[in-house]
């Protein structure tokens, strides 16, 4: 099945890179953000970001927009990819919804970065059509997308999402519904151990940051990477690691949660472990 319609819930940065990307494979795109203004300014970060593409040989900016619509309320769709706030509630909420609303051919599929993919799959009436599709940011240029089965999701909804990937230009990697799946599993107590090094002192950020780019080759240093991220998110994902595996070492470090109770929330606020202008 070739998803013709999607509905992609929640319009911020993932959500508009998800929206940007699946529209410029020509499909039409529903976009539904509760939040007032947020799919108008997710429409703006898309132009802005084609315009980028299309100076180095992209297609239209114009052409691509167009397919987008903004969705006051969510509508029936062939495909919904859910990109709200990492939150379990929140997520369920959405699923339980979308699942009375589309129809019984529809896949949902959740970005989700650490939410079980069980937890949504039982809020609906039909978990062999749910799955998880996590993108990476920034969506537009980053290759992988982690395909999550969850313990139900049937063969044909994992390779109807397989073959979307590939179709959006990305690499799929399939995981099974472990708490932070592959990606979170091994990066999140990346981030928390650097963190661990700048709380005992051991060095300051940038030096932290510096040995993983030129001792690891990693394009970006943990730190600055927790900053793009944004450090909630990164200790919500923690948070959902410890309460699934029960190890002490996916606990966030007390740095974190201090710049998180400060507001210091990385890029998206201005300041975190670096201040941004």
């Amino acid at each position: 099945m070739r998803f013709e319609h999607v509905l992609v819930v929640g319009a911020g940065q993932m959500g508009a890179g998800i929206a940007q990307v699946v529209a410029a494979s020509g499909r039409r795109i529903s976009l539904h953000d509760a939040a007032p203004g947020a799919p108008e300014r997710a429409l703006e970060t898309m132009r802005k970001s084609l315009a980028r593409l299309a100076e180095k040989g992209g297609g239209d900016p114009d052409e691509v927009l167009a397919r987008v619509e903004v969705a006051p309320e969510l509508v029936p769709a062939d495909l919904m990819i859910e990109a709200v706030v990492e939150d379990a509630a929140v997520k369920e909420d959405v699923f339980r919804r979308a699942d009375a609303l589309l129809p019984p051919h529809a896949v949902l599929a959740s970005n989700t970065s650490s939410i079980p993919i069980g937890s949504l799959a039982a809020a609906t009436r039909r978990p062999d059509r749910v799955i998880g599709m996590h993108f990476f940011n920034p969506v537009p240029v980053l290759k992988l997308v982690e395909v999550i089965r969850g313990r139900e999701t049937s063969d044909e909804t994992a390779g109807q999402i397989v073959a979307l990937a590939e179709e959006l230009g990305k690499t799929p990697a399939e995981a099974n519904d472990f708490p932070g799946f592959v990606s979170n599993r091994i990066l999140m107590p990346f981030i928390n151990e650097a963190a661990y090094a700048l709380q005992d002192g051991v060095a300051e950020a940038d030096a932290i940051d510096t040995v993983a780019k030129l001792g690891f080759a990693h394009p970006m240093g943990p730190l600055a990477l927790a900053d793009l991220i944004g450090l909630d998110t990164c200790v919500a994902i923690m948070e959902v690691l410890h309460e699934g595996l029960g190890d002490e070492k996916y606990a966030p470090c007390a740095l974190l949660r201090e710049h998180v109770g400060a507001g210091r929330l990385g890029r998206k606020s201005g300041r975190g472990f670096y201040v941004y202008s």
